[in-house]
């Protein structure tokens, strides 16, 4: 598989992970449990795909990772609980509860029978372009709908109502809510929408990847989309650079055989980037100004 095909494979889980982060954020909420949604996201897609089928197992962790963030949402929006340590919570629980139900549920601890995943498909008239058959040819359908989430996401963000009402409640909850806008119920919003994403991402490695539940599958993936929304400047169209960079740089560091480097360096090479970039550039980031910070009706924050 060429360099750029493997790469947009790469990309998809880091991208719907990341979408999700820009919109609870834009909300005002930090939802480091992202990486715990993705988890969620796969043990539910695995169960959804053994019973019912693959659209079933995305079905399954769309709503799995969004009730998790509905828990986030009530620590955090509702009882003003400290947003990261609710997230480092969320996240333990997620690993906790997954592994408790897969032993109930398959009967082993780490993973799932195996599933199948959609039927890939080829972009008529492209696959018979040799320099671009490797891009469009055997393509899950994960890679167009996540295309089309941050596209859709940045117009969202934008050019709606539901939009510019998240925006501005990230930026300044007080006048939010003398112009009417319930704080409360569009930051819930934003998270549960968080949720779903990065269920969805988590499915992406259960279905199109793995094609089974792997305990610890994720590997860290929920806390690179975390990067990717901050070296996306909290907007889904920077989160899509910011993902295709991350998911080229673990596709070369998949590629690199050399027997004078360890395979554990090597394998460290996204991490190294996100660390990098981040130091580099979280300084220039510009958050949503409420990102964070609890809310409340009374005037206390």
């Amino acid at each position: 598989m060429p360099l750029a095909a493997s790469a947009i494979r790469l990309t998809v889980p880091i991208l719907l992970a990341a979408l999700g982060g820009v919109f609870s954020e834009r909300g005002g909420v930090v939802n480091i449990a992202l990486e715990g949604m993705m988890i969620t996201g796969t043990f539910f897609a695995a169960l959804g795909a053994h019973l019912h089928g693959p659209l079933a197992g995305a079905l399954y962790a769309a709503l799995g990772g969004a009730g998790l963030a509905l828990v986030h949402a009530v620590v955090t929006v509702t009882f003003g609980v400290d947003q990261i340590v609710a997230g480092v919570a969320l996240n333990l629980l997620a690993a906790g509860v997954s592994r408790f139900l897969t032993i109930q549920i398959f009967g082993v601890a780490t993973q799932s029978p195996g599933v199948s995943g959609f039927a890939p498909f080829s972009v008529p008239g492209l696959d018979r372009v040799q320099a671009l058959a490797p891009l469009v040819t055997g393509i899950s359908p994960f890679v167009p709908a996540a295309l089309l989430l941050a596209l859709l996401g940045q117009w969202t963000l934008r050019r709606t109502v539901f939009g510019l009402r998240l925006r501005a409640v990230g930026e300044n909850p007080r006048a939010a809510e003398t112009l009417g806008i319930n704080v409360y119920r569009m930051r819930y919003a934003g998270v549960v929408l968080s949720g779903a994403l990065a269920g969805l991402a988590g499915a992406y490695l259960v279905l199109e990847q793995a094609h089974s539940y792997l305990e610890g599958m994720t590997q860290g993936l929920g806390f690179i989309a975390l990067a990717a929304v901050i070296f996306g400047n909290w907007w889904p169209a920077g989160a899509l650079g910011a993902a295709a960079l991350f998911g080229l740089f673990e596709a070369v560091s998949l590629r690199i055989v050399t027997s004078s480097v360890p395979y554990q360096f090597i394998q460290s090479l996204p991490y190294v980037v996100t660390i990098l970039v981040l130091a580099g550039f979280v300084r220039r980031a510009t958050p949503p100004a409420a990102d964070g910070i609890p809310y409340r009706k009374d005037g206390v924050e």
